[in-house]
């Protein structure tokens, strides 16, 4: 691996889960920690799904311009809160240096305002489905000039029904991308690669709920080339995320 190992999912806390009441959430900590041991060197951060963003995505940008070689920013953004308010959001966040836009089913269905801000600053939407593939569908088509990026082969919940007709959509389709995080059919996670090709795959963790060490050894399982493996490790994010990524 010619650059650094790089986790293309990573929030920056729990928002309360696994953390005992009245303890303080040191999950991003634990998960620097682990990370560095794995041989993790840059991470890209965002707020965890907690509704509403805004002082989030300050804790965000405040950690990457402290950290900048250690950490690249994602602004989180909320379909139906931010509703009108999303050019705004994303054009801010932008400006501060975010290299992409997250977006998680619990806060609604990911929108055309989204998807217009992000052919208009070229950057990336990593929007996390539920296993809804009819809507990753309408959306890859009707916005072929933006880069989608679908975490856990399109659900975190393990129904392997959804991550297997996603593999489907992720072969045939150029604007369409996932991450490993949270991936627990291996097999599955092989044939994604196998069909769709390592330049469509980006290792993620989803820390600091998932353990990095973990999950990365599910990228050294694959026995990918080691082309592959830069690829996947880190070079499919600097192509998405764009030039200023890889600073």
């Amino acid at each position: 691996m010619t650059g650094p190992i790089i986790d293309s999912h990573c929030h920056t806390g729990t928002a309360g889960v696994l953390v005992r009441r009245g303890e303080r959430d040191s999950s991003l900590t634990r998960y620097l920690s682990r990370a560095e041991r794995a041989g993790i060197g840059r991470t890209v951060l965002m707020a965890p799904p907690v509704g509403r963003y805004a002082d989030a995505n300050r804790e965000v940008q405040a950690l990457v311009a402290a950290y900048p070689g250690r950490f690249l920013g994602y602004v989180f953004v909320n379909p139906r809160a931010d509703r009108g308010r999303v050019a705004r959001i994303v054009a801010g966040a932008v400006a501060w240096g975010a290299r992409g836009i997250k977006v998680h089913w619990s806060d609604g269905v990911i929108t055309s305002e989204i998807a217009e801000a992000a052919r208009r600053h070229g950057v990336p939407v990593l929007y996390d489905p539920r296993g809804d593939i009819p809507v990753v569908r309408r959306m890859t088509c009707s916005y072929p000039d933006v880069a989608w990026i679908v975490p856990h082969l399109s659900s975190f919940a393990d129904d392997w029904k959804a991550q297997a007709a996603f593999v489907d959509e992720l072969s045939r389709t150029p604007n369409l991308f996932t991450d490993t995080s949270g991936v627990r059919y291996f097999d599955i996670l092989a044939d994604a690669v196998r069909r769709a090709g390592a330049h469509k795959i980006l290792f993620g963790t989803d820390g600091p709920y998932l353990h990095p060490g973990v999950e990365l050894a599910k990228i050294r399982a694959l026995g990918l080339s080691g082309t592959d493996f830069e690829l996947v490790a880190g070079g499919n994010l600097i192509r998405l995320a764009g030039p200023a990524a890889n600073r």
